[in-house]
């Protein structure tokens, strides 16, 4: 039986795509084609699609909504599984919000704010899923997830389903044990306090306003490009550099925040990479400090 047809007996063919161009599902609006990309509807569907990949020995990929992601040029050779629409149910009980990988950071911000539960507005404008922010650690505006989340199942690389708490997960800059361990987010639970939901709504909407004046929303991007360098600012190195602006191609330094990689139209992966690596020689060359990309690259450039 042929790989396709093993992922379609498990998934169904409608979940099951083949050549399916990357540049649809990453907010780069960047990549060549994945050769199978998949969407599973349960845990038990995500479990056998792994097996099928482990057994067959192909590479696997689990995605959201390819907030932090850059595919190159020439795709994925390998079964990219994407946990998000299939996989994004929320509940709320009492102080607790639970909800599933796929589930999208500004969804959870504002079931949040209908329950007038504070703590969660830091999120509300991160544009990734609970899955990816669970495993980096996603922050901004001084909050981090590791703040608010009290619990996370996963799936490990032995296919056992099993629930960690906040301190198990080893939640650290950008990264946790589940992105150490290869695990997969399968939901997770956040708690919060109650609050006064117009106090709550007027801070949502002080950083919505902060982030369309400070960054290029307008434009596809992969937000922060480059992580934050101890004792520094990754935007302020870049712009210190002379680099506010800079080229190759159709990838561009952001002009509105030199944190920002942007794609100016039709950008390929390939200039992302030469200008992301212009960049961090450029910064280590004047300022002693090298630049470590925050963006995941997966496929071939």
């Amino acid at each position: 039986m042929s790989l396709y047809e093993e992922l379609c007996n498990v998934l169904g063919s409608e979940q099951v795509l083949l050549d399916e161009p990357m540049s649809r599902h990453t907010t780069f609006r960047i990549g060549g084609p994945a050769d199978y990309f998949v969407v599973p509807r349960s845990t038990d569907e995500i479990k056998d699609t792994i097996e099928i990949c482990k057994n067959a020995q192909v590479p696997y990929y689990i995605l959201g909504n390819g907030s932090n992601l850059l595919v190159g040029d020439k795709g994925y050779r390998g079964v990219v599984i994407q946990i998000y629409k299939n996989l994004n149910e929320i509940h709320t009980e009492g102080n607790l919000i639970h909800a599933q990988a796929g589930a999208l950071l500004s969804k959870i911000a504002a079931e949040a704010l209908g329950r007038g539960l504070e703590g969660f507005e830091f999120a509300s404008g991160i544009p990734g899923t609970l899955g990816g922010a669970v495993m980096m650690n996603a922050g901004a505006y001084g909050g981090e997830m590791k703040q608010v989340l009290l619990e996370a199942t996963v799936l490990t690389q032995g296919g056992e389903v099993k629930t960690l708490g906040v301190e198990e997960l080893e939640l650290g800059y950008r990264t946790s044990i589940i992105a150490k361990e290869g695990y997969v987010v399968l939901e997770a639970a956040i708690g919060l306090k109650e609050g006064d939901a117009a106090a709550i709504r007027a801070y949502m909407e002080e950083l919505k306003s902060k982030r369309v004046t400070k960054q290029p929303l307008e434009y596809p991007s992969a937000g922060s490009t480059f992580k934050r360098p101890e004792g520094y600012f990754a935007g302020k190195l870049i712009e210190d550099a002379g680099l506010r602006g800079f080229r190759v191609g159709n990838a561009q330094v952001s002009e509105k925040h030199c944190g920002f990689v942007i794609n100016r139209g039709g950008a390929t992966a390939a200039e992302v990479v030469s200008l992301m690596e212009q960049v961090a020689d450029k910064v280590e060359a004047l300022a002693g400090v090298r630049l470590e990309p925050e963006v995941k690259r997966i496929g071939e450039f």
